[in-house]
């Protein structure tokens, strides 16, 4: 699920050079040991379970209702700052035409951004989470009875392209945000050149696409910080995965097209560690009215799921919190 470099030197490498606060984050997670979480509703984990799936949705349904289009905006005003230009000059000097057809394939992939981009949203969940989780979270997408899948974040660092779905964090900014960014990768890239001549012409291309492209799915505005979200995301029109299944959903009254991500190894492609058994570490039950009995229901869906022993990955969190009241 990991973007497709390999995670030795040269994948490192890359990744500090092109994506360096997607690489810091990451860096930062295997250090600290941080897990992922998934906050959702009981309903939702239980369907989780049972079909084995995860679902992605596009991003003109999810809860930022601006989404992609601040960090559209976010882009385009950074590629015009001074900061911008000259990380352009740059990429001129290694090939003349890359940043050009980059830039042109980035602006008509824009209704593409909206359209085609589907998207899974985790959160990280450090150490200080574990018991109770975060009220923030569970006010923002609990409903009247929450939960929180604990994930194992292996299979988000491990380069697979099994899936065709890459994870990156999103980065809490403005255009200065952005135009920070830029500068950091111009300076690497002067640092160590070498890592375009590894690519060649197209490689290179792609590569300043897809720092476009994620620029404008993965920024998000800053008021969201709180909730260090990481997102799973794919884009069928540019590379899809027979291992994905596009399906017609209704979810809030709204039907919609949803990717169903399949939680099932498929270890010669690299994928693994992703069945319910490796992937759901615990699971945190949120302010509900009847905690003990959810737990009970998914201690069964976990058993169904494979787990041979749910107990010790059922914890009832106790927080005193109604739903919201109207």
């Amino acid at each position: 699920m990991q973007m497709s470099q390999e995670s030795q030197t040269p994948g490192d490498l890359f990744r500090r050079t092109f994506f360096p606060y997607a690489a810091a984050a990451r860096e930062r997670m295997l250090r600290d040991q941080t897990r992922i979480v998934y906050y959702t509703s009981a309903a939702t984990a239980m369907q989780i379970l049972r079909n084995r799936e995860i679902w992605m949705r596009n991003t003109q349904v999810m809860n930022d209702f601006l989404e992609v289009d601040h960090g559209i905006s976010c882009v385009q005003r950074a590629l015009a700052t001074e900061a911008g230009r000259s990380f352009q000059s740059l990429a001129n000097t290694f090939y003349p035409n890359a940043f050009a057809e980059a830039h042109s394939q980035f602006e008509a992939w824009i209704p593409g951004l909206r359209g085609d981009t589907f998207l899974t949203c985790v959160s990280e969940h450090p150490a200080t989470d574990d018991q109770h989780g975060r009220l923030s979270m569970w006010r923002a997408y609990g409903g009247n009875a929450g939960v929180a899948l604990v994930l194992n974040p292996a299979v988000f660092f491990r380069p697979s392209n099994a899936l065709a779905a890459y994870s990156m964090p999103v980065i809490y900014a403005s255009e200065e945000g952005l135009v920070a960014e830029l500068a950091q990768v111009t300076q690497r890239l002067l640092a160590s050149p070498e890592v375009v001549g590894g690519l060649g012409y197209a490689g290179f291309k792609n590569t300043l696409f897809e720092m476009l492209r994620f620029g404008a799915v993965c920024t998000k505005h800053p008021a969201f910080s709180e909730e260090r979200e990481w997102r799973v995301i794919s884009s069928p029109a540019l590379k899809t995965s027979p291992l994905l299944v596009h399906a017609t959903e209704t979810i809030g009254n709204v039907p919609q097209v949803v990717l169903k991500l399949p939680l099932k190894d498929k270890a010669d492609e690299g994928l693994f560690g992703i069945e319910p058994k490796d992937f759901i570490e615990r699971i945190l039950i949120g302010p509900c009215e009847h905690p003990y009995v959810l737990r009970r229901a998914l201690w069964a869906a976990l058993e169904e799921a494979g787990v041979s022993d749910p107990g010790p990955r059922l914890t009832v969190t106790g927080i005193p919190l109604r739903a919201n009241q109207r």
